[in-house]
This record gives C-alpha cells, structure tokens and sequence, in this order.
C-alpha cells in the first residue's frame, strides 16, 4: 500500500513537468497563443522603448507573444505573467578590449521609457528591468497600481529622482530590487519609508546606493517586515544604526549594512542577536577595537565580511570555530599578532582574505588542511617567511584545488621551488613586491590555468624561459623591475594567444625579432622601458590594434617613427616614447591622456593637441617656431589638459593670448626656450595653476597684475629674463601657498616688498642679479617654513636644480637684526652681494658655512675679519657674471670730474688776463681769510687766559717792533693791534688781582707761531720777533 502511495505521489510530480519548462522557457507545441489584448499591450510597450541591438525583434504584429523573448506566459491561462528584460552582460571572451566589452554592452541595454500601458496586464507577476540604461528617468508612479506583481526588479537601469510612495500599494511584493549603480548623477532617494508598511509580505528588499539620510526612521520601518529574508541597505548614507533592543528580524538570512560609514564606533549588541544569520555584511564602515565577542553566537555564518573597519585587535579565537563559514574577509583593518594554528578549524572555508593588515609571523601549517580552499589572500601583511615554506605547506591537499593565491608586499624571500608546480588550477598568482630572488622556474610554463601572473618588484634574475610562451590562457602578465637579463626572441611568445596586459619593464631584457614578425597577441598595455629593441622602430607594434598604453621609453630606439604607427596614436590612452634618440616630426594631432615624448631628438613644429589630452611632456627635444597655433588650435573648444612641459626646447616668439580655454593647468612649464615679448593677460586665466615655470627666455616687462588671480600658486620661476619694475606686492596677498619664488637674473628694482613676508609657506626666495635697493625687510623672521622638510615634489620635476632650502640671494646693504630670530633656519645664502656691516649674533647665523657670506663687507663669526672700531675689514670676492656689468655711478662722476676741471682751468690756461686776474683775486682773497681766522684764534686764547696771564716786558716791546714791520695792507697787521691791546689789558689786570691778594702767580706759557707769510717778509723779522711766548 505504501508502495502504491509512492508511485502514485511521483507520477503527480513527473506529469506537470511538460507544463513547467513552458514556465521558463515561454515555449510550448501546444495550441495555446497569447491573448490579443495582452499582445496589443506589449507592442505599446514596445514603440516607447529604446531598443540599439534590436533584441526586440521578435515582438512582431502577427507572432505569438508567448514566444516572444523575455515574455512568460501561464501554461494553462496564456495570460503574461513574467517579463524579462534584463540585460545580461556580453560574454568576455568575445571582445578584445575593455572599450569595445563595455560599448557592447551599452549598446545592448534598453532605454526610453516605460508606458503605461502596461497595467493593462492584469496577471503580470514578475517584472525585470535591470541593468537598463533609462537616461536618468524618475520611476513612473503607476507601477504602484500593477497590484499582481510579487518580483519588482528596477536595479541599475538607470532611474533617478524620488521613489514613489506608490510602491507601497503592492501588498503581494515579496522581492523589490531598487539597488542604483553610479553612472547617472543624482541616484534615487526617499523622504520616509513609510510605504514600506503597506508590504507585508516582502521577503527580500535591496535598497542598496538609495540616498535615505533622511529616512530616520529606517530601523523600525524594516522591522514591522516579519517576512524578510533579505535587508540590503549598502552605501545608503544612513548615519547611525539605532540601539535598538528588540528586532523582528527572526527570519532574516542575509544582512548588509556596509558602506554607510555609521557614527557608531561599536557594532550594535542586536546584530550579534540574529542567530540564523547566514550572510553578514559590515565592510566599509567606522567600526573599531576588537571584533566584538558577541558574535559568536551567529554560529550558522557561511558569509562574514568586516572588511574596511578599524579593528585594532588581533584575531579572535573564537572566530576559528565557524566551522559552516565559507567566505571570510577581513581585510583592510588593523588587526595584529599572528594566525592561529586554530585556523585549521575552518574546514568549510573557501575564501579567506586577510590582506592589508599589521599580521606578521609566520603562517601556519594548518592553513594547508583547508582542503576546501579555492581563494587565499594574505597580501600586505609581514609574514617575513621564505616562499617556498608556504608552498610546501599548502600543497598539502590544496595543490589541484587553489585557483587565487595572493602573496604580495608579504616581506617574503627566497626561491622559487617546484612546489609551485603542483597546483595545476591555479589561475592568479600574485607575489609582487617581496624580495624573491633566484631564476624563473622553468615549470611556470606548466602552470596552464594561469590567467594572471605578477612576479613584479622581486629579484629574480637569469633569463626569461621559453616555455612561458605555453601559456594560452595568461591574460596578464608582469614580471617588470626585476634582474633579468638576455635575449627574448618570438618563441618567448609563440601561444600567448590571451594575452592583454604585459609589463616587463626596467629589466635588462633584448628582444630579438624578425621585422615582419606578427606577435600572436593583441594586447591593451604593453610596458618595455629599459629593454634594448633599437636602433630600429619596433615594426610589429603596428599590428596592436587594440593598444590602450604603450611605455617603450629608454629602449634606445634611435629611429624615425613610421607613419603608420602616429595613425594609430588616437586609440592610445598612454603614450611613452620618452628617453631616446627618436627623431623626426609629428605628423599628427595628438590624442592621447598623457603623453610622454620628452629627452628625444624630435623637430619641427610643436604638433597640436586635441581636448582628450590629460599630461603633455615635450621637454628636451629640439621643437622649434613659433607657439601660436598650438595654443590658438580650435581656440574656442576647452582644453581638459593639467600638466604642460615644453621646457628645453628651440621654440621662439611671443605667448599667444589664446589661454583662456586651458584653464585645467596645473603645471605649465615654458623654460629655457627663446621666448619673448610679455606675458600674455589671458595666462591669469589658469586659475587652478600649481607651478608656473618661464625661467630662461627673453621674456621682458611687467608679471602681468592678472596672475594674482593664479592664487593656487605654489612655485613660480621666472629666473633669467628681462622682467622690469618692481616686484609686485600682490604676490604677497594673493599667492599665500607659494613656497618657491625664483626672480633671478631679470632687471626688477626698487625695494622688496614687505608683503612678501605673508608668505608663511616659502621655502626657496632668489631674487638675485637684479637692480633692486634698499633694506632687507625684518619681517623675513616670518619664513619660519624654510625650517621644515615639506618640499612636495609633484610640482618640482622640472626645476630640481634649484631645491635648496632657504635659499635667500643677493639683497643689498645690512643684515638686519631680526634674522638672528631664525632659529630653525637650515640654509642661507647671502654671498656676493654689497652687505655691510655685523653679522647679527644668533645660534643659527654663525653655525653656517663661512661660503655663505662672502663677495660682501662684512665682519664678525663665522668669518675671520673682526668689526674694529675705525670700520669693517671688507672681504670680498669678486662676482662671478657671465659678462661685462657697468656701473654708471663711477661713470658719471669720472665724466662730471673731466667736464668741470675743464670748463674752469681751460680759460684760465689759454687767456693770460684772464689768469693774472684769477690769481690776483685768489691771493686777496687768501690773506682776508688768514687774517680773520688767526685774529679769532688769538682773541680766544687771550680772553680765556686773561685770568692768569703775565706778559713778559721784552716781548712786550717787540710786538711793536713786529707790527712796524708788517704792510698795512697787511691783515696781519689788525691782529697785531689787537693782540697789542689784549696783552696789554691782561698784564695791567693780572698786576692788580697780584697786588690784591699777595700772591705772586705762577707763570703760564702759550706759544704763538705765525703759521704763513710770504716768503719775501721773513727776513725782515728781528730775531727776537721769530716766536713770541705768552707767560
């Protein structure tokens, strides 16, 4: 009996079946057809739909709906049920590049927008519109009212704007998918999720990227859903997960939370409560400390992903004992320690990722009893192991299952062994940047699953074995910056029919190919740099027709590039040809995101530049003529370029003022060219510019007043050229992020602003060879930045020449006091300039170099010459210029001096009269002077000493003898009388003060010499006249 019951129950079964693939596949021999009014309908759809790879193209007027694709209709009612219309991606294998997968795949999406009409199909039930690209619409409101449908799936198609509340009408839903990629700007939100309550019977609800900041009431909205088996809240800007004590969510399987970046620092208790929890999701959030213990309760976890948190702990023992756990993912924390031999506990494990943490020591060996294993991920950690340890561990029952192994930046040594060559499925290898070294192991070419392969950053050394070109299956390869040496031939490479990717850069490789040699590849990214594949351009790099970037700099290609490899420079994303003897034109209009032709030996005009064009490197080439048509090419379309060098060139003649449309510029770099005229207004446009390098041209006149609005400038180098006038102020209060000023060698004057001292951030100020006067500010005690180690280099590549910190050149007369306040100064160049004086003392001033004072007058430590007080010992050397300086001071005052010595001693040596009567005026002129001058003296000197002066009788009787003498012409002769007259006085007074007091008084002498008479006179004076002695 109970065998008949059996029968009977599995005949039921087996006897609908014919019917349920009609189910699934919407076909069936039967005589049922679709119902009118149904087709009708769908065709409405149809017209408003945007449909590019016509996949539509079954729906036609007089076919059969339910043969339609992606139409499902009920085998018994012929009523559509299901609609399809998904896009399911292409498959990969069908197309050789990135660009052409992903327009394919555009190409096959869905667009326009949804018609009403469909509610006019009452028993629809399943509705997907996935993966769709609807142009950023709203979803239409009248979905709400198609109350049959229980699966409602509008994930990444595209919609925008406010979910409808009308969602809420479908109380049958038990799957609504509202997930949104980040293609279309805006994305979907929600001011409440109230409508949420009006489906009761929702099982499975994906809200993932939905914008529901505002939804405050979320937690308790998706509680009252006791149907749910699945919550999907990632990347949802939810602010923080409430505390909330009691959840309804008994029946949940599956919880993602990640990406939402909560304020919370600890994962909520509730969580650790939902004990039939299958699926955990928290990556991508602020969660900190240890992992919580809590969780250990969710013993039926298959899924655990904490991963991009700030744990800081190391790895809990408990977590080994999730024996059911299949994925785990902890990466990107900060846990510590070691793994724990209880690893081996996990059994049911699959993939297990702990990259990108502070773990160390060395791994166990039970990880290799993991039989289960498909997919380890241990990169970036400090296992400091040999590699061939962990290979013999896990070739214990993992060497025909692992398939992904990633081991890189693990501080991992040694060789590679032939371990390695067990694991016949392993398709990604990954050991990049450890320090392996020894020779490639020639069973690498055995590997047959390899996909991926990066030994790239080791040691490795010896040649490249032959059998790596058995790979059909690699994809990617990189073996670059390692110490591999010899010859690479077409063997190498005979049945890398997958590869896209190779990277096998600064090794020491040569290839050697025939010139009609078509490789069997067809890759996206070549990088060759440091091989050797000159003198000849590399003929076959004309067969990649799907070449994104292309690195074959410093491979001494010394050659004309062939015109039809410049016809394939549209396609390239990446260009480097930099770093040879490549010479010749540009026939082209260069295309490409960033290109790097610089340190070559090209000519002729500079090519133009379409608006593709992201980094542009022309330097150290010979480009010549004039700049105008590249900067003026198509002059009104925006140039998205951001770095610029044309330096070291041979370009000549003016700056267009066609810059207003490269207003991306970041880095612009016109030096050591044959420039000139002025800087064009139009270059205060560059508003986002970094480094601006005009250095080395015969560029003249003002810095244009419209670079102040250039006020992102970090280095401005305009050294070398003939700029005038004085250095502008407004660089000081516009330009405040500037750490290098370089005006040297132009003809700036006047004096240096004091505003330049707001520059908080300067570290590098020459402003030497220039005509500029006056005094050091004091204010230069502000550049306290010359003291730190901040200098970023990704503004300097061009000019780091010139990287000295604190440099300060050439500024005139003294040092002022206040730089003695640099106490953390770390350079300072003061030498050949015209300094005087101290050297201020300070801790700092004279622990530097002697060199960086001299070629000035100064004195004091650190140099020899002491400060004496008749003045400062000079120490100069002389300035080392590259010609001849004049200095038109000493030449005007040499031609002031000939002019006036003979404009008045000319007339006087050819016109006697005019001679007789200039010395007869001077001689006149002369004895007046000496007259009023010796009568002064001697009237002084009597009157100061009338008090205590006695004149002895014998002199006194000679002065009239003397005046007697003298020519009443004579002004002698005035001061004679007087002298007579005072002296006469002095006795008479002196005599009576004697007599008064009774005191005899002591004699005082004065000697009066008469200093000029003429010659003639002389021997008329008595002998006892010659000196006269005042007593």
């Amino acid at each position: 009996m109970e065998g008949s019951f059996g029968f009977l129950f599995l005949t039921f079964l087996i006897i609908p079946l014919p019917r349920f693939f009609i189910f699934c596949t919407g076909y069936t021999d039967s005589e049922v057809r679709c119902i009118d009014s149904e087709r009708h309908t769908l065709l409405k759809f149809k017209q408003d739909l945007i449909d590019p790879s016509n996949r539509l193209s079954s729906w036609t007027v007089d076919g059969d709906c339910c043969h339609w694709v992606g139409v499902v209709c009920h085998n018994l009612t012929a009523h559509v049920h299901q609609l399809h219309l998904r896009t399911l991606p292409p498959i990969w294998d069908d197309f050789r590049t990135t660009e052409q997968y992903e327009k394919a795949y555009e190409w096959s999406m869905f667009g326009g927008k949804l018609n009403p009409s469909l509610l006019d199909l009452k028993h629809l039930n399943y509705f997907d519109l996935s993966f769709n690209n609807f142009s950023a619409s709203p979803i239409p409101s009248f979905l709400g009212s198609m109350k049959s449908l229980t699966s409602l799936n509008l994930s990444n198609a595209g919609f925008v704007g406010l979910i409808p509340h009308q969602l809420g009408n479908l109380s049958n839903l038990l799957y609504l998918n509202l997930d949104r990629d980040y293609s279309f700007p805006g994305g979907l939100y929600v001011n409440n999720l109230q409508w949420l309550s009006g489906l009761p019977l929702l099982q499975h609800l994906d809200m993932s990227r939905v914008d529901l900041s505002k939804a405050s009431d979320w937690l308790q909205l998706t509680n009252t859903l006791p149907s749910l088996f699945e919550l999907r809240l990632s990347r949802c800007q939810l602010p923080f997960i409430p505390p909330t004590l009691t959840v309804n969510f008994s029946s949940l399987l599956t919880l993602d939370f990640s990406g939402n970046q909560f304020e919370n620092t600890l994962i909520p208790s509730w969580i650790s409560g939902l004990r039939n929890l299958v699926s955990l999701d928290l990556s991508y959030n602020n969660f900190q400390g240890p992992i919580p213990v809590d969780l250990h309760n969710i013993t039926s976890l298959r899924h655990l992903d904490l991963s991009w948190n700030n744990f800081n702990f190391s790895i809990p023992n408990w977590l080994y004992s999730f024996s059911r756990l299949e994925f785990l993912d902890l990466r990107l924390n900060n846990l510590q320690g070691t793994i724990s031999s209880a690893i081996g506990n996990l059994t049911s494990a699959i993939s297990i990722d702990l990259s990108e943490n502070e773990l160390g020591g060395k791994l166990p060996i039970s990880l290799g009893n993991l039989c289960n294993l498909r997919e380890i991920r241990l990169s970036y950690n400090n296992w400091s192991q040999e590699i061939s340890e962990i290979l013999e561990s896990l070739s214990v029952c993992l060497s025909d299952k692992l398939e992904i192994l990633y081991l890189s930046e693990s501080q991992l040594h040694g060789h590679l062994t032939d371990e390695l060559g067990l694991f016949k499925n392993l398709a990604v290898l990954n050991l990049w940047n450890n320090s392996i070294s020894g020779p490639l192991p020639l069973f690498l070419g055995s590997l047959s699953s390899l996909t991926y392969l990066n030994l790239g950053n080791n040691q490795l050394e010896g040649t490249l074995p032959q059998n790596f070109g058995q790979l059909s299956k690699l994809e990617y390869l990189y073996i670059h910056s390692n110490m591999l040496k010899g010859v690479v031939s077409e063997v190498h490479f005979s049945n890398l029919t997958s590869l896209r990717n190779f990277d096998a850069s600064r090794n020491q490789l040569t290839l050697k190919a025939s010139q009609n040699w078509i490789p069997p590849f067809q890759l996206e990214f070549l990088s060759l740099q440091s091989w050797n594949l000159g003198p000849k351009f590399p003929p076959w790099l004309c067969s990649q027709r799907h070449l994104q970037s292309l690195d074959i700099s410093d491979t001494r290609i010394s050659d004309v590039v062939p015109l039809s490899f410049w016809n394939l420079s549209f396609q390239f994303t990446i260009l480097n040809l930099s770093h040879n003897l490549i010479h010749g034109e540009i026939p082209v209009i260069l295309s490409a995101s960033m290109i790097y032709l610089s340190s070559n030996h090209f000519k002729g005009p500079l090519p133009c530049i379409s608006s593709n064009v992201f980094m542009l490197d022309l330097s150290e080439n010979s480009f010549s003529r004039s700049i105008s048509h590249f900067f003026c090419f198509r002059v009104n379309e925006h140039k998205t370029i951001v770095h610029l060098n044309l330096g070291k060139n041979l370009l000549s003649g003016i700056i267009p003022n066609c810059l207003m449309n490269w207003n991306d510029l970041v880095v612009l770099n016109l030096g050591n060219n044959n420039f000139s005229g002025s800087i064009p207004a139009s270059m205060g446009s560059l508003t986002y510019l970094i480094s601006l390098h005009l250095n080395k041209n015969k560029f003249s006149g003002k810095l244009p007043s419209s670079l102040k609005n250039c006020e992102k400038l970090v280095t401005i180098d305009v050294a070398e050229n003939r700029f005038a006038g004085n250095i502008p102020s407004w660089i000081g209060h516009r330009c405040t992020s500037l750490m290098i000023l370089n005006l040297r060698s132009n003809y700036f004057h006047g004096h240096i602003p004091k505003e330049l001292c707001a520059l908080a951030s300067l570290q590098i100020l020459d402003l030497s060879h220039n005509k500029l006067s006056g005094s050091i500010p004091r204010c230069v005690k502000n550049f306290s930045a010359m003291a730190t180690n901040n200098i970023s280099n990704d503004h300097l590549n061009s000019n780091r020449s010139f990287l000295h910190k604190g440099y300060i050149e050439t500024l005139p007369l003294e040092i002022p006091s206040s730089m003695s306040s640099l106490t953390f100064l770390n350079h300072l160049n003061l030498s050949n300039n015209n300094l005087t004086g101290k050297i201020p003392l300070s801790t700092q001033l004279q622990s530097l170099d002697r060199s960086s004072f001299i070629g000035n007058k100064l004195c004091g430590p650190p140099l020899t010459n002491s400060c004496t007080t008749n003045g400062v010992k000079p120490n100069i050397r002389s300035k080392d210029t590259s010609g001849l300086e004049v200095d038109w001071f000493y030449v005007s005052m040499s031609l002031g001096f000939v002019v006036g010595f003979w404009g008045v001693c000319g007339p006087l040596l050819f016109n006697k009269q005019w001679r007789i009567m200039y010395f007869q005026f001077l001689g006149h002129i002369g004895y007046k002077l000496k007259s009023v001058v010796l009568g002064s003296i001697v009237k002084g000197i009597l009157m100061q000493r009338s008090s205590n002066v006695n004149c002895n009788e014998e002199e006194k009787q000679a002065l009239p003898s003397f005046k007697a003498l003298t020519n009443p012409s004579n002004g002698l002769k005035i001061a004679i009388d007087k002298l007579e007259s005072d002296v006469t006085s002095g006795i008479n007074l002196q005599r009576e003060k004697t007599k008064a007091s009774g005191i005899e008084s002591a004699p005082f002498s004065f000697n009066l010499m008469v200093i000029s008479m003429p010659t003639s006179r002389h021997a008329l004076v008595p002998k006892n006249v010659n000196f006269l002695s005042i007593i």
